[in-house]
């Protein structure tokens, strides 16, 4: 006769609410060790910055402290450059030799890191291989970089620059995370305010004139709100691309974004010596132009954009228009003119053409403007533009390329 073991039970309610507290329990304490963690690292970070350390020095020393709250191999510091119109990494650990002080990365949205600085708000890319909301700088993929988190750091409201932690390993970046980069991001804004205002004192220290002085605060201020102005609405148009599904809203999103994105490099290139009495608001408008270049060639893929220019200083009013052009006419060949393999443009400004004027040439060695496409608004939007220049444009392609010409009059 076959004997029968009798049924096991189930589990007893009990049972199993005794191990759901149990992990509950774990999860609480592992949450509270970690925020003890964050909290001891921000009063280090508090004495690092009342400490008399250089710029550079205390960077160093930050990005250290944040991999280690982080528990997090790479992290860097990336600052604004107005000249080049890009973030250039200052500090940094975890990265290969010779990235530190050279590496850049684009302002543009599509960036992870243009978008923190542009909007002012934290960026958190969960898997760097599958997302289409953003393009993965060279030097991400160079590390494996999978996750990364982005956090402005904010000097008197506007953007400096970014704190970025990057992850090689797939990771979810928490609240409680984002909550300590934005309070290291805070720490390193007062230590550079502070450093700024030192640069700044002994500026009008050893500036002759306190009136020239004067001035050039108030043409730094009023810059400052513009670029605040500038910010607001660039994180308006991000917030609402967010909400739209539909690609072709997107992109033309994308398109409004970088034109204001170009507008806002100009009034970077403003010189505040020039003062506020002057009456002139001149920029050089060959530095702007390959600003304005070096920050688009980063957002694109296969396609390098070579500048060569006259210098040259515009009024803002003028040299904002042709601005304008040059970004419209490099982004009609970006989407038009190449296949995968891309190719290349090249900007000119010669002065000295006829009486008084310039010719700004774009050119590129696409595959020629189809006659049987519809002239496009982008066509139609460089006309319009040159046209406030008091300029004309003429056009010229074939299956070697497409070059647009633009010949206007220099009004300083």
């Amino acid at each position: 006769m076959t004997t029968r073991s009798p049924p096991s039970s189930p589990p007893s309610k009990k049972t199993a609410t005794g191990a759901a507290k149990k992990e509950a329990v774990e999860a609480a304490l592992e949450s509270a060790d970690k925020l003890r963690r964050h909290m001891r690292i921000i009063v280090d970070l508090g004495r690092l910055a009342s400490q008399q350390l250089d710029l550079n020095r205390f960077f160093d020393q930050a990005v250290v402290q944040v991999a280690r709250a982080v528990e997090i191999k790479h992290v860097k510091i990336l600052q604004y450059r107005r000249q080049t119109g890009d973030l250039l990494q200052v500090a940094g650990i975890g990265w290969k030799e010779g990235v530190v002080g050279t590496a850049t990365f684009s302002t543009a949205l599509g960036s992870p890191a243009g978008r923190a600085y542009q909007t002012g708000e934290a960026v958190v890319v969960t898997d760097t291989g599958t997302t289409t909301e953003f393009t993965i700088s060279p030097v991400m993929k160079e590390h494996g970089i999978v996750s990364l988190a982005n956090v402005p750091i904010l000097v008197d409201g506007a953007a400096w620059g970014v704190l970025e932690v990057d992850s090689a390993t797939p990771r979810e970046f928490s609240a409680d995370t984002l909550n300590f980069m934005t309070a290291a991001a805070a720490t390193l804004g007062t230590v550079i305010r502070r450093f700024q205002a030192a640069e700044r004192e002994a500026e009008a220290i050893a500036t002759a004139s306190r009136g020239a002085q004067q001035r050039q605060e108030l043409l730094a201020e009023m810059q400052h709100r513009v670029k605040n102005n500038f910010q607001i609405i660039l994180s308006m148009i991000a917030l609402q691309r967010r909400r739209i599904d539909e690609e072709p809203a997107r992109r033309v999103l994308d398109h409004v974004a970088n034109r204001i994105n170009a507008i806002s490099l100009a009034h970077d290139q403003l010189n505040p010596s020039q003062g506020l009495g002057s009456g002139t608001r001149l920029i050089d408008l060959s530095a702007y132009l390959r600003a304005l270049c070096s920050n688009i060639e980063q957002q694109l893929e296969n396609i390098t954009i070579e500048v060569q220019a006259d210098e040259i200083e515009l009024l803002i009013d003028r040299a904002v228009p042709v601005g304008l052009i040059v970004n419209e006419t490099i982004t009609n060949s970006a989407k038009h003119a190449f296949g995968v393999d891309g190719g290349a443009i090249t900007v000119r400004l010669v002065t000295g053409v006829g009486v008084g004027e310039a010719r700004l040439t774009v050119s590129d060695n696409g595959r020629g403007i189809d006659p049987s496409r519809p002239e496009g608004s982008g066509t139609r939007l460089i006309a319009s533009l040159a046209a406030q220049v008091g300029g004309q444009v003429e056009q010229d392609s074939s299956k070697k390329g497409t070059t647009t010409t633009v010949q206007f009059p220099v009004i300083t």
